[in-house]
């Protein structure tokens, strides 16, 4: 009997991690549908061939695409707060820590994303996914701009607005979803790094490129 239970127990699971993979592969793929063609005009007869799903099978994971969106902007909140919260155990100086979180945002949209202009779309969500999207980034946000004054509290960084040099910055870091070209010569790895170290750059007073 036991042993029955466990095999169900891991028929299940696997069953679970199937749905998943499938759910994060129609993530990607609808996330690239929204920056090719805009949220607006995205269908989900076009996400479902981006997936390469029938339309009737889309609707088996997800009810429409306001809450493939919704997950998308959820999953890339998840992942930015995890890299915050990762930073907080990182040794080195607030630069560095700083320098890992901006370098974990692009490349959390451009690799993980895809380079989906989902995680600028906030205002096309329905009000209560809104409100816990809004929620997220909110705290996303108090935590960089924390780095960003205890920087400028201990001499590492000349900053007298933490407020709007954040959100300067994170604007910056979620413009790149906008231009990033994957076909293009540097790789989001590359893209993350450079940019990261010319904002620190600036934090610190030297904005030479």
């Amino acid at each position: 009997m036991v042993q029955l239970l466990n095999n169900r127990s891991n028929s299940g699971d696997r069953v679970r991690r199937r749905a998943e993979g499938r759910r994060q592969e129609i993530l990607r793929a609808a996330a690239r549908v929204f920056r090719r063609r805009g949220f607006d005009t995205a269908g989900m007869r076009e996400i479902a061939e981006e997936a390469d799903l029938s339309p009737g099978n889309l609707y088996h994971y997800f009810n429409g695409k306001h809450e493939i969106l919704y997950f998308c902007q959820d999953r890339a909140l998840d992942t930015m707060l995890n890299a915050l919260d990762r930073s907080g155990t990182c040794a080195g100086t607030v630069a560095d820590r700083l320098t890992f979180v901006l370098t974990a945002h692009v490349r959390c949209i451009l690799d993980d994303m895809e380079g989906a202009a989902a995680h600028l779309a906030v205002d096309a969500l329905p009000g209560e996914l809104r409100g816990h999207i809004v929620a997220k980034r909110d705290r996303y946000e108090s935590g960089v701009r924390k780095l960003v004054e205890e920087g400028g509290q201990n001499g590492e960084f000349q900053v007298r607005e933490p407020v709007i040099i954040t959100r300067a910055i994170l604007g910056s870091l979620n413009w790149t979803a906008q231009w990033f070209d994957p076909e293009g010569r540097k790789a989001p790895g590359d893209v993350a790094e450079i940019i990261a170290a010319y904002l620190i750059r600036g934090l610190k007073g030297d904005t030479r490129a």
